[in-house]
This record gives C-alpha cells, sequence and structure tokens, in this order.
C-alpha cells in the first residue's frame, strides 16, 4: 500500500522577505533612487542575513512564477527602459526560460549581495518540493508586494481595508507567526491587489510549526504599495 511522502523543510532554513518593484534596482530607480534609499538598504540586509549563515542553496520565489528556474534563466529590465538582462544564475542560456520580473528582481538582489552560490527560482506551489531536496543550509528570497491600493493614486485605488491587511501581515513578519502567514486569505490578497499573498503563504505553510526568530526591518507605502522587509530564521 503506497503512501504520499511527507515533505519536510531543511533542518536550517532561513529566509528574507523582500518586496519586488523593480524600483529597488539602481538601474531602473531613476529620479525615485533617493526616496526608495531606505527600502533597499533593508533589502540588502535582508539579503545579507541570508547569505552569512551560508545556505547550500538559495531559493527565489516570487509571484508570477511557474514551475522551477534554474542556471541560465534569466529575465530582463526593457520593460522599465533599461536594457539589461539578469540570470538567474550563471550566463544567460539562449534557450533558457524567461523569469518574471518578481524572479529578476530577487536574482538582481543576489548579485548585488554577492551570492556566488546555487540558486533556484520556483513559483509558490513548488517552494516545499524544492527545499526538501537540499539536506543541507537553504536560504529563501520570498519576494512579494502587500496590497495596491493603499492611497488614492496607488495602482488600485484606494480601498479602507488594504492598510489593515498589510498591518496584520507586518505583525506576523515582526513575530514570525508562519501560522498566521499560511492563514492569509488569497481571496482578499487578489482583492486587494497584494501580489505575495502566495507567496507569503507557501513561506508559512512551510515552517508551520517551527520556532522563528524574526527581525521586520520595513514597514512602507512610498506609492500607495506595500513593502515589506523582514528576515526569519528557523530552528
Amino acid at each position: 500500500m503506497s503512501s504520499t511522502p511527507v515533505v519536510r523543510p531543511a533542518a536550517s532554513l532561513s529566509v528574507a522577505f523582500c518586496p519586488c518593484p523593480p524600483l529597488l534596482l539602481p538601474a531602473v530607480a531613476g529620479r525615485a533612487a533617493e526616496e526608495t534609499a531606505g527600502l533597499r538598504a533593508a533589502c540588502a540586509e535582508a539579503v545579507d542575513a541570508v547569505l552569512a549563515a551560508r545556505p547550500e542553496l538559495v531559493v527565489v520565489v516570487g509571484p508570477g512564477a511557474e514551475g522551477r528556474y534554474g542556471r541560465g534563466d534569466a529575465g530582463d529590465l526593457r520593460g522599465f527602459g533599461v536594457d539589461v538582462e539578469v540570470p538567474l544564475s550563471g550566463g544567460v542560456r539562449p534557450d533558457g526560460r524567461r523569469m518574471p520580473p518578481a524572479l529578476t528582481v530577487g536574482a538582481a538582489l543576489l548579485s548585488a549581495a554577492g551570492c556566488t552560490g546555487e540558486r533556484v527560482g520556483a513559483g509558490p506551489e513548488e517552494l516545499a518540493a524544492v527545499v526538501a531536496g537540499v539536506p543541507g543550509p537553504v536560504g529563501v528570497l520570498a519576494m512579494g508586494d502587500g496590497s495596491a491600493r493603499r492611497s488614492v493614486k496607488a495602482p488600485g485605488h484606494l480601498d479602507a481595508a488594504a492598510a489593515p491587511f498589510d498591518a496584520a501581515v507586518a505583525a506576523a513578519l515582526a513575530a514570525g507567526d508562519a501560522a498566521a502567514l499560511a492563514a492569509l486569505d488569497p481571496a482578499e490578497g487578489r482583492r486587494l491587489l497584494a501580489a505575495g499573498v502566495p507567496v507569503w503563504r507557501a513561506v508559512g505553510a512551510l515552517l508551520a510549526g517551527r520556532p522563528v526568530t524574526a527581525r521586520l526591518l520595513a514597514d512602507e507605502a512610498p506609492y500607495g504599495v506595500g513593502y515589506l522587509v523582514a528576515v526569519w530564521q528557523a530552528r
């Protein structure tokens, strides 16, 4: 009689939660560089904390990603006025898969931090399986924005529920509350244009029941979009 194998997270797992607007990248930021400097610094701190744990593999997980991405796969910034290609790992392979913007920004953050180790990209539904296949320490770069309805000038216009929704996510990130992340309402996330919800739910499910040391590094909404940065170390 066959049974479904239990997917177990790595013994040592560190997570950097970062938003994924291309404005995080200096090549794209332009005049917004000064306004987003604090957010970029927080992301750099989060990524550095994950790399300091010397992970055997870094998994970049983000909205819009499907399946897995590997060496030679790449994204580009041409849609944002910058003729630059960003490989996930190694050089750009001509027949490689195209990465969505969230993974492209994540790969750029890792390169800026000097990450030279192995990287894999994944959609939220693949995260647990990818991590389960690694015997050593694993780092996760969880890319995702909060609600895009925080102000009248936000992409989705103002919704009174947006700020409380993001505040609940910020509280969960600050407390290391994996169960709260796993329990986020995906329908409400879609309604509030909170693209990070599938990623946060996946990380929460992965670490449910494990002790987590957490630090919230940023909670901002400069353009009516919630941008959250945090670091988790799971034991």
